[in-house]
């Protein structure tokens, strides 16, 4: 537990709205602790699709870069919510490996405000860092959770694996 947007990484990861502009919860956090250039940045950038990830500077943030991704909100489960996390973690990857990022944070995505079940977010976020370390040397990967509750459900799920 702990706060995403004071850790020394060099990427961390923004759980965003579609239109990349801030929000509530760790959206507004970043937007908040990185100062107005990031919201700058992100209007250039002109949003982000759900299951894919921008990358942009980190500005006054510890970190060098943050990245955004947009989960999705939890609609039942029967709307593909678990494919589209799963994309969250792999469109992020993808930008870990473009920038040569040797650290990275992410928060639970989508299971704040966006309801996404904490057990199944977790449980995702797991299987999609563990496939990443698989093939990845030199990068640190770090889950930040917001209470205890949440960590306690990447802790059974580290337990999976």
């Amino acid at each position: 537990m702990g706060d995403i947007t004071a850790l020394r990484v060099d990427a961390i990861v923004n759980a965003a709205n579609s239109s990349l502009l801030g929000g509530g919860g760790v959206d507004g956090a970043i937007h908040s602790a990185a100062g107005p250039l990031l919201l700058e940045e992100c209007r250039k950038i002109g949003g982000c699709p759900t299951g894919e990830a921008k990358i942009t500077a980190g500005y006054r943030l510890a970190a060098r870069f943050v990245i955004h991704t947009v989960g999705p909100v939890w609609r039942g489960g029967e709307h593909g919510e678990d494919d589209l996390l799963a994309r969250c973690y792999r469109s992020c990857f993808e930008l870990v490996r473009q920038n040569e990022i040797q650290s990275i944070a992410f928060p639970a995505i989508s299971t704040g405000a966006y309801g996404f079940p904490a057990e199944r977010a977790s449980r995702i976020a797991v299987r999609e860092i563990a496939a990443f370390l698989e093939n990845a040397s030199f990068v640190e990967v770090t889950a930040v959770c917001f209470n205890k509750r949440v960590y306690d459900c990447y802790h059974e799920a580290l337990k999976s694996i």
